[in-house]
């Protein structure tokens, strides 16, 4: 089973834009299925860190916005950081450390810790209502 989450800085950023769940649940689809924007790397355990792209409405993606997900490709995936073309082209090398470094705690985090995060408004799971 594919489980999706959003952390608390994902989603204090998101406020600000009209990016809907039912997006961001599209793009996990597109990234499991090869449709990757940019590999950012990872470590030895297949942990990696991607960009993907978000269509905005009526701009679509090319002037929508750029996002930061955490993924093993095996069921976990993690929404870390966003941001808007127009304010930035891209992540610096520390953001992408601290990106690496957040990733890795999250994906080798057990359910019950994960329970916990989401009791203590640290993540948010999205979840499809078709399943």
């Amino acid at each position: 089973m594919q489980r999706v989450f959003k952390t608390k800085t994902f989603k204090r950023w998101m406020r600000k834009l009209p990016v809907s769940d039912k997006a961001l649940l599209k793009a996990i689809d597109e990234m499991a299925r090869g449709l990757i924007d940019a590999d950012l790397g990872g470590n030895a355990f297949a942990e990696k860190v991607y960009k993907k792209r978000i269509p905005l409405p009526g701009k679509g993606k090319s002037g929508g916005t750029r996002t930061i997900v955490a993924t093993n490709k095996s069921g976990r995936w993690f929404f870390l950081y966003g941001f808007e073309k127009n304010d930035k082209d891209n992540i610096t090398p520390y953001e992408l450390a601290s990106l690496r470094d957040i990733a890795e705690a999250w994906l080798a985090a057990p359910d019950e810790a994960l329970a916990e995060a989401i009791a203590c408004d640290e993540l948010e799971e999205i979840c499809d209502e078709h399943q």
